[in-house]
């Protein structure tokens, strides 16, 4: 975990280790400008986004059915997360739902901020997609907290089709079903290496 967390550490500006929260900062392995936006922020069409848009509160346990990021995630996604935080919690280890299902307003907002926080588009592309190529915005992807958590997850994922997509966040997991019996894919250095996130 510590080798995660120094890796991070040193793969982006703007690196920030505070305690989990996607709603207001970075979680303790999220880069800032994953989750710069507090609930009730301006979105995209002026309006505030919330809850509805896929904003977490601290703590979003991957069974909180009545929250949209968690809600609206691909439920063979869920499904599979859902046996994962039941084996982690076996282990004495908490997974958390820092970020799920995200609005197109919500990912709109996160990737201006992105670009913002680090200068270009070009930057801002190696940690936030695109609402038209977000796997979030499709509820194909799930970020997970904290830093334990997420290095459990990077151990343990491919036997619940859990994989970690991109080297440079290891909070970052989609379902590849094909893991349960082949491992996880090669991982992608950053979403820029990505053939899906070509628009």
């Amino acid at each position: 975990m510590a080798v995660i967390a120094a890796i991070a550490a040193t793969a982006a500006p703007g690196y920030h280790f505070l305690a989990p929260s996607s709603a207001t900062a970075a979680s303790a392995t999220l880069p800032h400008s994953e989750h710069l936006s507090a609930p009730g922020a301006a979105g995209g069409h002026g309006r505030a986004l919330g809850e509805a848009d896929g904003v977490v509160a601290d703590g979003t346990a991957v069974f909180d059915d009545d929250v949209p990021a968690v809600a609206k995630l691909d439920p063979a996604l869920l499904a599979g997360l859902r046996r994962a935080t039941t084996a982690a919690a076996n282990d004495g280890i908490e997974l958390v739902v820092d970020s799920g299902w995200r609005s197109p307003a919500y990912q709109e907002q996160l990737l201006r901020e992105a670009v913002s926080e680090y200068g270009s588009e070009e930057e801002a592309a190696r940690w936030v997609a695109t609402p038209e190529t977000s796997a979030h915005v499709s509820g194909d992807a799930v970020d997970i907290g904290p830093a334990k958590g997420a290095a459990w997850l990077s151990a343990h994922g491919a036997r619940y089709g859990l994989c970690q997509i991109y080297r440079n966040e290891p909070w970052h997991y989609e379902l590849r079903p094909e893991a349960v019996a082949h491992g996880c894919p090669r991982m992608y250095a950053d979403p820029t290496q990505d053939p899906r996130m070509q628009s």
